[in-house]
């Protein structure tokens, strides 16, 4: 006789199967798109999907994809999916199930020994895991050229990252046994967040209340010493007898707020340099309102880098000065370089490039996002005074890495109702700053659709064409070896593109 709970369970698992199905509909309809048809390369990866599905449910190879190698993953697929039936049949109870399909490294999703222990969630993982390993390989086969076949692959992931059985109440064994436990209570308490995170418009990612700017994140002393309508710029005070003559000015991204790099003392850079003797002017980008919806990548170097520069030459006192740029700041900053340049201004001595692309030839899964399409949906709207809201900007991000980013948190304080961890850094991710419409365009099309940086004039700066190699400072550039919004080979080409 089932139990109410287990009624409950299953009601919930059959409602679960009829989304499933609705879901998928759309996409059994014919749509006359092939691998190789003009449709598949122009940036609509997600449009073959629905060609793929019926002949992935009748498991004949689709139109342009080897025979004999749809067929060795066919039959490798439906060999492991009876492996994987004939196994659970023959397990007995108390007993472990063998193990045909298993996460890769450092996917937490299934860490739980729920996922293992009872019999049904062990085959529902399993056989998630295997059709996940199947798209996954059936989409690289799919496309034919890599441009399409990166998009393609970018999607078909998506979708596999969505209808994990973690992400949803009836197939996530430790979300139901919290549920029990608690007696509903951690149900009620996921709505909850659920309904906070609607009220502020995105998925908290970090406990909120655990910080506030000025308390205990960018708590390095220093003050506001420029204001102009677009940065503040902050001088930082000394904290050792001595501070080295040449000054080092900051430029972070604009697209975040200012502290990344002086988030709690512990790992501040700003600290970590002052402490070192350094004397630090940081710039803080202003999160764009309305009324500055028309400025464009010059205003950003015009009211932005070259004032702050002059600024610091004569709060100092130096006629030299050392430059750091992160991210986006780091274009902006070499852009500003080439311009001095051209201008025979030789007031920069050196500059470090902090997880910087310059040259765009493999931008990572953020290139999918950026295409021909995109632009000129959102160009005349934007060009004309429009704005890219920071949130906007941060879901892009966040859904390079869904699993991490995205549905860690759905499980956990939708799912399990639990509060996320405090962390200083997924904190200030969640801080985002809007940006202009005509800068964001600029920027799109000319670097990351275009890649016209890495051309010598490729673009033309306040007036002057660009040419990165007459850059001719000492230079630094870092890059992370897992960073996907900058992956390291675009870094390290990056560097090549400078003189120094």
């Amino acid at each position: 006789m089932q139990t109410p709970e287990w009624q409950e369970l299953g009601k919930a698992w059959r409602d679960i199967g009829e989304r499933w199905i609705h879901f998928w509909a759309p996409g059994l309809a014919p749509t006359g798109v092939t691998p190789n048809s003009p449709k598949a390369g122009n940036g609509e990866g997600l449009s073959m999907l629905p060609g793929l599905l019926p002949s992935w449910l009748g498991m004949a190879p689709p139109e342009g994809v080897d025979v004999n190698a749809w067929s060795d993953l066919s039959a490798r697929y439906q060999r492991r999916m009876s492996e994987l039936w004939q196994t659970m049949l023959q397990r007995q109870p108390g007993e472990a199930g063998a193990v045909i399909a298993q996460p890769e490294e450092g996917d937490r999703r299934f860490h739980g020994a729920e996922w293992r222990d009872y019999p049904f969630f062990d085959l529902v993982k399993q056989a998630y895991l295997i059709n996940a390993e199947f798209w996954k390989e059936a989409a690289e086969r799919l496309a034919s050229d890599p441009e399409t076949k990166r998009k393609l692959s970018f999607f078909v992931r998506q979708y596999i990252d969505a209808l994990a059985p973690s992400n949803y109440l009836a197939t996530n064994p430790e979300a139901l046994k919290l549920a029990l436990a608690s007696e509903g209570k951690s149900l009620s308490q996921g709505l909850a967040n659920l309904a906070e995170d609607v009220r502020r418009g995105r998925i908290a990612m970090s406990d909120d209340k655990a910080f506030a700017v000025g308390q205990n994140l960018a708590i390095t002393p220093g003050a506001v010493i420029f204001r102009n309508e677009l940065i503040e710029l902050i001088q930082y005070t000394p904290s050792t007898e001595k501070v080295r003559a040449r000054p080092l000015l900051i430029i972070p991204p604009c697209i975040n707020k200012y502290y990344i790099l002086d988030l709690q003392p512990e790992n501040s850079f700003v600290r970590f340099a002052v402490a070192r003797g350094f004397s630090v002017f940081l710039v803080s980008w202003r999160n764009v309102p309305s009324s500055l919806a028309h400025l464009g990548f010059d205003d950003y170097l015009e009211r932005g880098i070259f004032p702050a520069m002059e600024v610091v030459k004569a709060v100092s006192g130096s006629k030299t000065i050392n430059t750091l740029g992160f991210c986006v700041g780091g274009a902006l900053l070499s852009c500003a370089l080439a311009v001095l340049a051209v201008r025979g201004d030789k007031s920069i001595a050196s500059v470090t490039l902090l997880t910087t692309m310059l040259d765009y030839s493999e931008p990572g899964e953020i290139g999918v996002y950026v295409n021909e399409d995109y632009l000129k949906a959102r160009e005349p709207v934007l060009v004309s005074g429009g704005r890219v809201s920071g949130a906007e900007l941060a879901t892009a991000f966040a859904s390079l890495r869904a699993n991490d980013l995205v549905w860690s948190f759905v499980v956990n304080n939708y799912l399990k109702g639990k509060t996320p961890a405090a962390f200083d850094l997924l904190y200030w991710n969640g801080d985002s700053a809007n940006l202009p419409g005509p800068m964001y365009v600029f920027y799109l099309r000319h670097m990351y659709l275009e890649n016209r940086l890495r051309e010598p004039g490729g673009i033309t700066v306040c007036g002057v064409p660009v040419e990165l190699g007459r850059v001719g400072q000492p230079a630094y550039v870092l890059a992370a070896r897992e960073d996907h919004i900058v992956p390291w080979r675009a870094a390290y080409r990056s560097a090549l593109l400078l003189g120094g």
